[in-house]
């Protein structure tokens, strides 16, 4: 066996296999956890305060865009980006068939290759603030950083495998791919996740209130 196989195998599946479990075990368990009974009249409704809660917190409200608008950029860059990539990427669009049997039109070389530019770019720029801005370095901790790196490396050596030209630096990246999956679920990166329950947790409870979330 390969390295290349090793990593796209069986590596991949145990990988993939702690991401899925744990994943799942963290959102049914914060799901477990409910919230303390509200005993007053309702004024207004929890489901509905749950989708505005998650959808009214895409656009920043104005006084805090003002004073936060470098990070909403490289934020709003680096997520999008991301998102692009791995599911319009023409290698990863392959790879999902491989494993799953589904495919759709992928981005051109150049979409791909700009997109890759615009996450790159948010990234910087996120991690940059994390370390300069006073607020953002005190409550950040290494696994802020170490999130952070991790999915800088897949992004790297995804491009430098982009060219197809050894079959080293595909395993590479299926590595840190592995590594990554690994880790996501014990990391802040979960936010991925479970950022739906926490925004939809705080608007149920204002829309119960009759409050616009």
């Amino acid at each position: 066996m390969t390295f290349l196989q090793f990593v796209e195998g069986p590596l991949f599946y145990f990988s993939a296999a702690v991401f899925v479990l744990a994943a799942a075990w963290r959102v049914f368990g914060l799901i477990r956890m409910g919230r303390k009974r509200d005993i007053s009249p309702p004024k207004g409704s929890a489901a509905a305060g749950f989708v505005k809660g998650n959808l009214r917190h895409f656009i920043p409200r104005g006084m805090f865009a003002r004073r936060t608008w470098i990070h909403i950029i490289g934020g709003y860059a680096f997520h999008l980006g991301l998102f692009v990539l791995f599911f319009f990427g023409a290698f990863h669009i392959d790879f999902i068939k491989q494993y799953l049997g589904i495919s759709w039109t992928p981005l051109p070389r150049w979409g791909f290759i700009l997109a890759s530019e615009i996450a790159f770019a948010g990234l910087i720029v996120l991690w940059v603030r994390r370390f300069s801005d006073p607020v953002m370095r005190l409550i950040s901790d290494w696994d802020d950083h170490i999130g952070t790196w991790l999915t800088f490396l897949v992004m790297l050596t995804g491009c430098l495998a982009l060219q197809q030209s050894h079959d080293v630096l595909r395993g590479i990246h299926m590595l840190f791919v592995d590594i990554w999956l690994i880790y996501f679920p014990f990391s802040r990166l979960m936010h991925a996740f479970t950022f739906v329950l926490s925004r939809g947790h705080t608007g149920a409870t204002y829309g119960r209130k009759g409050i616009n979330p």
